[in-house]
């Protein structure tokens, strides 16, 4: 009789846990999910920019901390070594929330399947989403 007793609380003990476990990833994907709204119109608009030749609105989209880093000159030189003319698609990754910034990788393609990772860093400032960091990830 004791080992049922001991049984059927330990089933329900380790059945509220998993519940308890399920509302917390899903609090925390739905706040990742409503945080992340804007990032992208942001990445949208960074892309067409460029592609139009707008460099300087897209250098505009980024923190005072990251013009504070990357000048005009070397944006430029980083996005022309990107060669970004090459890739026709994006694919966006799960975004990820790092000490009050959200990182997202985001994959561009090509016609040859070919993938170019980056990782943008945004920040909130204002409630509008900027670009504080990109960088390549190594494949």
């Amino acid at each position: 009789m004791d080992w049922q007793l001991v049984q059927g609380i330990g089933t329900k003990a380790l059945l509220a846990g998993a519940g308890a476990l399920l509302l917390y990833w899903t609090i925390t994907a739905v706040k990742l999910v409503l945080s992340a709204r804007g990032i992208n119109p942001l990445l949208k608009q960074f892309f067409t920019q460029i592609a139009s030749g707008q460099v300087d609105g897209a250098y505009l989209l980024t923190t005072k901390n990251y013009r504070s880093h990357v000048n005009r000159k070397q944006f430029i030189a980083f996005l022309a070594g990107l060669k970004l003319n090459r890739y026709r698609n994006l694919k966006s990754g799960r975004p990820r929330l790092q000490e009050g910034q959200l990182i997202l990788t985001v994959k561009l393609l090509n016609d040859a399947k070919e993938e170019l990772p980056l990782d943008f860093t945004f920040v909130k400032l204002d409630d509008t989403w900027r670009i504080d960091r990109i960088r390549t990830v190594a494949s």
